[in-house]
């Protein structure tokens, strides 16, 4: 395990391709732990900010058909490198607006940025796989969960800078500008064929009713992204509001959760073809809904921490595991199969903490948890019969 890992960072390829993976999750872990400060700054209930989160899906669901027509006609490598700059960019706007009116547009700006990015890295390393015969789906993954807990760590540092938010956002933005930067050769020189027929391709990657095996790929993703969305987005919140914690581990909560899962993705390409892809899956529900209850029953820092750690273990292989499914779903193009998919994970991951936000309105935040938990239960049940691709 630890010489695939060492094969991984010592192949300039993937590990370029995996940096991008890392560029995603170390923004979105950034942004997640300011939204304690969002909700204070505008003083708004939680309902209300869930409803402002909500234009972030709504940008990036709404763009991925079109981000799968724009990596087939300029390549995935292309807009990967276009991807990272502009997310840099984007992520600066909500943290820097000074009216919550314009709060949704930024978000749905950033939205368009994630899904740019990230159909263009899971196409990246789908084409990786196949063309050189090497598993490094999993591991990418684990960049992102990597990313995701440097992250969620930036912001207890810079606090005794003294640096506002949105300076914050602003230094964290230039850093992966400069990653960009340092991949960007790398990743042109990776071959990638487009397709003669862009508009075959356009017309497969349009939004479809999902049946039969597809349909249970999509009910489980949906069920994970809408845990691993909803510890992204509240973990930090249920630190601050529930456990009472120090404002220097709030965002502690979210790093036991994304270091976990980074542990469990980086090791995940040596375990799957071991114990199966679906006994992972099963393994991960039951992982999670341990986790889930430790943190709604024991609300201590201490014991949060380790719970919100147990989640994002158990959710570390569900991503690529489903992800490597739907590139290789029979009768699409990867990067077609890989939108559908994004189309409804990321609907899952982004709408599933707005769901979250309004069931705490009208109850209380570990209320909102024990919902996740039931979608655990159903994972786990439906995980074990599924056929994966």
């Amino acid at each position: 395990m630890l010489r695939h890992l060492v094969q991984f960072v010592t192949y300039p390829k993937s590990l370029s391709v995996g940096v991008g993976f890392f560029i995603l999750g170390f923004l979105f872990g950034n942004w997640a732990t300011l939204i304690p400060y969002i909700k204070t700054f505008y003083q708004i209930s939680d309902g209300t900010l869930g409803l402002i989160l909500l234009c972030l899906p709504l940008g990036a669901m709404t763009f991925n058909p079109f981000a799968a027509a724009l990596i087939e006609r300029f390549s995935a490598q292309k807009m990967m490198i276009f991807g990272i700059m502009i997310i840099s960019l984007a992520y600066v706007i909500p943290i820097s607006v000074s009216s919550i009116y314009l709060l949704p547009l930024g978000l749905i700006g950033v939205g368009i940025c994630m899904t740019i990015l990230n159909i263009s890295v899971n196409s990246m390393a789908a084409l990786l796989e196949k063309n050189e015969s090497i598993n490094i789906m999993s591991t990418c993954h684990g960049m992102f969960s990597v990313g995701l807990m440097t992250g969620s760590l930036m912001r207890s540092f810079t606090l005794f800078t003294g640096i506002n938010e949105a300076t914050h956002m602003v230094f964290m933005s230039l850093i992966t500008v400069g990653l960009g930067f340092l991949i960007r050769n790398t990743i042109l020189s990776i071959s990638y064929h487009t397709p003669k027929s862009l508009e075959t391709i356009t017309a497969k990657t349009k939004l479809i009713i999902p049946s039969g095996t597809l349909l249970i790929i999509i009910l489980i993703s949906l069920c994970i992204n809408v845990t691993e969305g909803s510890m992204t987005d509240w973990a930090s919140i249920y630190m601050k509001d529930i456990v009472n914690t120090s404002e220097y581990f709030v965002g502690w909560g979210l790093f036991g959760y994304s270091a976990l899962m980074a542990t469990g993705r980086l090791f995940g390409d040596g375990i799957i073809p071991v114990l199966g892809r679906n006994k992972v899956l099963m393994y991960g529900a039951t992982l999670t809904v341990i986790g889930l209850l430790i943190v709604i029953f024991l609300p201590y820092t201490l014991s949060a921490i380790i719970g919100f750690g147990f989640v994002g273990l158990g959710v570390s292989c569900g991503a690529p595991i489903l992800y490597a499914a739907a590139s290789r779903y029979p009768g699409m193009p990867a990067a077609s199969g890989l939108a559908i998919m994004n189309t409804y994970a990321m609907g899952g991951f982004l709408i599933g903490p707005v769901i979250i936000g309004f069931i705490s309105d009208l109850s209380s935040l570990p209320t909102a948890f024990g919902v996740v938990v039931c979608l655990g239960i159903f994972w786990f049940f439906r995980a074990k019969d599924v056929s994966l691709p």
